[in-house]
């Protein structure tokens, strides 16, 4: 009944905040020659900075007298968005060629902004009956000179749409500059510019349900495909080595200590006990900071739980491309909802943390820094491949669409974190170390320090972005991502640990 409850309420709020297509008014809509088609300026931005985005109007564009925002979801605000009528009127099916969006005088302070911007690559995002389009502002011709005080800059001042539609629907809309018009904003002084914007229609066969099939080509092109695949392969691979080894572990360490133990305890009841045995009594000390300990267990259980409901909307098809928002609405909206998982778990966890506790000393081999090290680096390996397509598509222009492939490399994740974090625990405790518990959390979180690691390597490697907003962006939010991943891998390698270590001591007799 509770689980029913949750899915009830869960569902009661995603539709509330149009995590299930409520906030597409506009996707499903038909239209008939001549009626007018929603189309909404979203934001602009450099281009390789993708977090620093501004509103539309923000620069001097033609604008109307009244700007017309648009309600938006909670998703859209948390994902930044800024909906607001666009200056731009395409009507459905009526052809357009050199229409006026208005004379604009621009000052000299209008015209170093625009050029400023285009320095910058700037673009533009727009929704039109809620297909995204995107363009650039205008260009910078430099014609072989490599000082940047001869470069000439130009602003783009038309437009031309061209849109494919199928009967009464929308099928796809793409924004060109004409290569012909532009204005040379190089000078400061003051310039009158006529925008202006083209509209040209044409029939497609292509079917309504499939007109997003092309904003997620590039992630299901035969190359990016393959990519995938071999990453799939080789994290496979990973694991099956790893759990070939930890097999040989049980299968043959465990059990000649066993048989030793069984034996030694026959033959000599006053013979000294040595290796993990010989701990016994203390492997199940309560660790240091207990409180924090089992806050951390706790969060790390509700970071997990909320991940597994992500991947199963994912799977399901809730997050469609242009259902904007849904991603950062459903993490909120569940956050909340597994609030209660996070303090159940810690405060049942706590509630049985029991003893005292004291420090044997061990070589710099075996401290904590070492094993995180060696903890950290096998889990990693299995995913950093896919990590460059996840990073393409949050901090750059991509759409990443194939969640089933993200699903199986977690997964493999998942179990490569467990088994790993297990082989260490028990060396662990054959060096008759019993402090375990930390050990365990921080090995099996040291993934997330590996993949704050490789942000250092894409920012420098992989991506153009720069200047101090979108580099305090990047690394501060992706801070808060992998501390995340640390506290639920923490998370999932004690509860592997904590597992294997009450199966060892369980099978043997102590006094």
């Amino acid at each position: 009944m509770g689980a029913m409850r949750f899915v009830a309420a869960a569902m009661s709020l995603w539709i509330c905040f149009g995590i299930v297509g409520v906030a597409s008014d506009a996707s499903d809509h038909r239209y008939n020659a001549g009626d007018p088609v929603p189309l909404y300026a979203n934001k602009v931005g450099p281009f390789h900075n993708p977090s620093e985005t501004y509103r539309y109007f923000d620069l001097p564009f033609c604008s109307p007298e009244h700007p017309n925002e648009k309600s938006e979801a909670l998703g859209e605000v948390l994902n930044g968005d800024r909906l607001v009528d666009a200056p731009y009127k395409l009507d459905f099916r009526v052809d357009l060629d050199s229409k006026l969006v208005c004379k604009k005088k621009l000052t000299k302070e209008d015209v170093a902004m625009f050029r400023s911007a285009v320095t910058k690559d700037y673009y533009f995002q727009m929704y039109y009956d809620d297909l995204p389009l995107w363009g650039f502002l205008g260009k910078v011709s430099r014609e072989g000179k490599t000082d940047p005080s001869e470069y000439k800059y130009y602003l783009f001042k038309h437009i031309h749409f061209d849109i494919l539609y199928n009967t009464d629907r929308v099928i796809e809309i793409n924004a060109n500059a004409d290569p012909n018009a532009l204005e040379d904003i190089t000078e400061d002084k003051d310039i009158e510019v006529e925008f202006l914007y083209s509209v040209k229609w044409k029939e497609t066969n292509t079917p309504f349900e499939k007109r997003m099939e092309k904003y997620s080509q590039s992630s299901s092109l035969p190359h990016h495909l393959e990519v995938h695949w071999f990453s799939i392969i080789n994290s496979c691979v990973t694991v099956l080595l790893l759990t070939g080894f930890l097999a040989t572990i049980l299968m043959r360490v465990l059990k000649n200590d066993f048989v030793k133990y069984a034996h030694d305890e026959e033959s000599a009841e006053d013979q000294e006990e040595t290796g993990w045995k010989y701990i016994h009594g203390d492997v199940f000390r309560y660790p240091k900071n207990k409180s924090l300990f089992a806050a951390c267990i706790g969060s790390g259980t509700q970071l997990f739980a909320l991940t597994i409901f992500i991947f199963l909307l994912a799977l399901v098809g809730v997050f469609y491309p242009y259902n904007r928002g849904a991603l950062f609405t459903a993490l909120v909206v569940i956050y909340a909802l597994t609030s209660g998982i996070a303090g159940y778990v810690a405060t049942n966890f706590y509630c049985q943390l029991e003893g005292t506790n004291w420090i044997p000393l061990l070589p710099w081999y075996r401290t904590t820094a070492p094993q995180m090290v060696m903890a950290g680096f096998l889990p990693f390996s299995a995913i950093y491949i896919e990590l460059y397509y996840i990073f393409a598509s949050v901090w750059g222009h991509k759409i990443y669409t194939i969640y089933s492939i993200l699903f199986i490399v977690f997964i493999i994740l998942l179990i490569v974190t467990a088994f790993i974090t297990v082989a260490l625990t028990y060396f662990q405790l054959a060096a008759e170390d019993h402090e375990w518990w930390w050990r365990s959390f921080l090995c099996g979180g040291s993934t997330g320090l590996f993949i704050y690691g490789y942000c250092w390597y894409y920012y420098y490697a992989r991506s153009d972005m720069s200047g101090f907003m979108q580099t305090s962006f990047f690394y501060g939010y992706m801070a808060c991502v992998c501390y995340g991943f640390f506290l639920m891998l923490g998370t999932i390698g004690f509860r592997a640990a904590l597992f294997f270590v009450r199966h060892i001591y369980g099978s043997i007799k102590c006094e």
